[in-house]
């Protein structure tokens, strides 16, 4: 997983960054109002989170649980 790259790179207090995108592209976490992420699946708001760290944990946890396991969801 991929951190979005931090605007306040050179802050010598750094907050959390603005947002997160998992490697496929397919969960991210979006800062919204100052300290709140919204989390986004395949393009749909799936859950909000309180911090960057439980975001982040969320989409973990969301993310183990997918496996392709038949053809169907190929087609």
């Amino acid at each position: 997983m991929t951190n979005i790259q931090n605007e306040s790179l050179l802050n010598p207090k750094p907050g959390d960054p603005n947002g997160f995108v998992s490697k496929d592209g397919e969960w991210a976490a979006v800062c919204w109002t100052g300290k709140k992420y919204i989390i986004i699946y395949k393009g749909q708001q799936v859950h909000t989170a309180n911090n960057y760290k439980s975001a982040v944990s969320y989409i973990k946890k969301a993310s183990k649980g997918q496996s392709v396991s038949t053809l169907d969801q190929f087609l």
